[in-house]
């Protein structure tokens, strides 16, 4: 899949909030109030089942997010939206900086140890805190390699398909 046809993950619907119809939002943006202008969002509770939504509105309320969907203004119809992911196109977020990714870019890369020993494709990452984290999957392996470039991760090539790291095939 392109990166213009992917869709990133970028919040979760979390609970109710009042009683008319809004709801309440966990966001992975940076800031996390910048989730409300990539729109429209794609929600969705199982894979397959995504329901395309635009004019979310929101605000930070305490120490999180709250929203409110067009036509959902009472708590009934808002419980339903609650435990669904929030997704929008790849193509609505900017582009990243020097040296920075986003993982949904990574995955599907073919691994490669420096000296050109095939380790699998890129499955997911996750973070740990210290550092994120490459999930790199062949078949019959699975390999978590820190994504700290420069150390481990050698190269990342988006256009060729490949990153590079400095990685023991054996471990």
């Amino acid at each position: 899949m392109t990166a213009a046809g992917r869709r990133v993950l970028v919040g979760r619907i979390v609970g109710l909030y009042g009683v008319q119809g809004w709801v309440k939002i966990e966001s992975w943006t940076e800031p996390r109030t910048k989730i409300f202008t990539y729109q429209p969002w794609l929600l969705s509770s199982a894979p397959g089942a995504e329901t395309e939504i635009a004019g979310v509105k929101g605000r930070p309320q305490g120490k999180g997010l709250v929203a409110q969907f067009p036509g959902v203004d009472d708590r009934d119809a808002a419980a339903a939206l609650v435990g669904q992911d929030i997704h929008v196109s790849r193509e609505l977020l900017p582009p990243p900086g020097k040296d920075e990714y986003y993982w949904v870019d990574l995955e599907g890369l073919e691994v490669v140890t420096t000296e050109g020993v095939a380790l699998g494709r890129v499955s997911h990452l996750f973070a740990t805190g210290a550092n994120d984290v490459v999930v790199v999957k062949d078949g019959t392996r699975e390999r978590l390699v820190p994504f700290i470039q420069g150390s481990y991760v050698r190269s990342v090539d988006l256009s060729g398909g490949r990153m590079v790291v400095d990685w023991d095939p054996e471990f």
